[in-house]
């Protein structure tokens, strides 16, 4: 499943709906398909979408242990797909909420 973010005054943004919802959960609001973000409630949906982005960040840090570097290990190119970090994939959305904010506009995903 894709979702679909969407503000006046910006692109839309799609992304894999496991990593959509994930993302809205951080925002702080429910995972339901088709949602929104009120104008008034965006700016509180960016502080807890990053604050909420650098705690897993802290998280993953304090978990981490000395992982065998794939590079290293002979493997068929398809084989290996490197991760793609949550704070990286939030990047577009971050925008988007941005400029929902610079826009005084709401938000929704579908």
């Amino acid at each position: 499943m894709l979702i679909t973010f969407r503000s006046k005054g910006s692109h839309d943004i799609t992304m894999f709906g496991d990593i959509a919802q994930q993302l809205i959960h951080m925002m702080g609001f429910c995972e339901t398909v088709p949602g929104a973000i009120r104008e008034e409630d965006v700016n509180q949906a960016l502080r807890n979408l990053q604050h909420q982005i650098e705690v897993t960040k802290q998280e993953k840090k304090q978990g981490d242990v000395e992982q065998p570097n794939p590079l290293d290990a002979v493997l068929d190119e398809d084989e290996f797909e490197p991760e793609i970090c949550l704070s990286v994939r939030a990047m577009p959305l971050i925008g988007l909420l941005e400029s929902a904010i610079k826009d005084q506009s709401y938000i929704m995903w579908e």
